[in-house]
């Protein structure tokens, strides 16, 4: 089936189900405790990784360390358009409750493989490997999240609709670590306690989907195509006019952010000296704030500005906020006094501007589709979102360690964000 190239977002009927409505709050509570779950576990990659990873020569250490956090965004890359079509033809419940049993699943093996010997260092780092690319499949359904939220708002209410996952987003990334700083508190000794605490909290988040969660892909809608992975499908995509421009923004635009977010622990204790417990503290600040922006700031604001310009005003702070982390790096242990206060104001602004950016293109790639492909279009939009997620770090650990002073990775999103000045026009046309 071609995409139009005129495409026009059909509303939900002003009659909808009370089930249908109530769907947003069911998505909102599943997301925000499956990230619950992945806010735990991230943080403490390294720190278990570290303990199997002398069996690895050490000139390889750093590239095994970069696999087990790459291929959970690499799976997302793969997997997103995929569970976008098939939720276009069989349903977004199907795909949201796959997604949730598979992280219950590969949540438990990793809380399994951390508990292994030092003696079985190559079975735990492939149990690792293993857990975190079942993760990063089951993740992907996240972008069927916005689908359903796709299906149950309107033209007028869609960026705040997408805004909830967002919300989820921050409120999730905020307990999550507050609740791994916690537990390295109570179970020191006790390696799985963490990968339990996410498996069963996504099996909470399960069976709250299994009871409440109703259907919301609309009865009778156009069959979509039976492809699961399908890369003219997604070209086609890409070839849509303005949503292809904004696949490419916010794939620029977390390409930029993911340079600050992959080398904010070496950032923290290269300039401040802050310890893994510490940087729990770091992370959950961060999500307060994503959630702040997203969930209240963005909800008050998209009703009286357009997404247009709530996503123009969104990349403004980011220049700023990443310029304002690259001046930070640039002190450094010089004058402390100035740094820490104005490290956590230029992180809050570089936050809150990818909190305005993220919901305004998920509305505007939403409201510019085909009606009876919004999982798909979203999927790969998503797709490309993990692929920033994957250059991102990459990039900005080689330039952290290339430069003494620091200040590259974030200089190098500061140019990536002009690239998406440049593009914006085009964006708004």
């Amino acid at each position: 089936m071609s995409m139009p190239t005129e495409p026009v977002a059909q509303d939900p009927p002003s009659d909808a189900p009370p089930a249908r409505k109530s769907a947003l709050f069911i998505v909102f509570l599943v997301v925000f405790i499956d990230l619950l779950g992945f806010g735990i576990v991230l943080p403490l990659l390294p720190r278990y990784a570290e303990l199997y990873l002398p069996v690895v020569p050490e000139a390889g250490r750093g590239a095994a360390l970069g696999l087990l956090y790459s291929i959970f965004s690499l799976m997302q890359f793969v997997f997103s358009p995929a569970w976008g079509r098939v939720s276009d033809r069989i349903g977004r419940r199907p795909i949201l409750l796959l997604g949730l049993a598979g992280s219950v699943v590969f949540y438990g093996l990793f809380a399994a493989a951390s508990t292994l010997p030092a003696e079985q260092a190559w079975l735990a780092l492939g149990l690792i490997f293993l857990s975190r690319l079942g993760a990063g499949v089951a993740g992907a359904s996240v972008s069927t999240a916005a689908a359903v939220i796709a299906d149950c708002t309107t033209k007028e209410s869609r960026a705040k609709g997408m805004a909830l996952i967002g919300a989820a987003f921050g409120i999730g990334f905020t307990f999550g670590p507050l609740i791994g700083y916690v537990g390295l508190e109570v179970f020191q000794e006790q390696h799985w306690a963490p990968g339990v605490t996410a498996s069963l909290l996504s099996l909470v988040a399960l069976v709250l989907a299994l009871r409440l969660l109703p259907e919301t892909r609309t009865p009778g809608s156009a069959p979509a195509g039976k492809e699961w992975f399908s890369v003219s499908r997604s070209v086609e995509v890409l070839k849509t006019p303005t949503v292809g421009a904004l696949v490419l923004v916010y794939f620029l635009v977390i390409f930029a952010f993911a340079n600050f977010e992959g080398t904010l622990s070496l950032f923290t204790a290269a300039t401040f000296g802050l310890a893994d417990r510490d940087n729990f503290l770091i992370f959950a600040y961060i999500g307060a704030v994503l959630m702040l922006a997203q969930g209240v700031i963005y909800r008050r604001l998209v009703g009286k500005l357009s997404e247009e310009a709530l996503m123009t005003a969104g990349v403004g702070l980011l220049v700023v906020g990443l310029a304002g982390v690259a001046a930070v790096a640039y002190l450094g242990d010089a004058d402390r006094g100035l740094a820490y206060p104005l490290f956590f104001a230029t992180t809050a602004l570089a936050v809150t501007g990818f909190a305005f950016v993220n919901p305004s293109v998920s509305a505007l790639v939403s409201k510019r589709s085909d009606p009876d492909r919004q999982g798909e279009v979203l999927g790969v939009n998503q797709s490309f979102a993990s692929l920033g997620r994957i250059l991102g770090p990459f990039l900005g650990l080689v330039l952290f360690q290339a430069d003494p002073s620091r200040t590259l990775p974030y200089l190098a999103a500061v140019g990536l964000l002009a690239v998406v000045a440049v593009l914006l026009p085009r964006v708004r046309s």
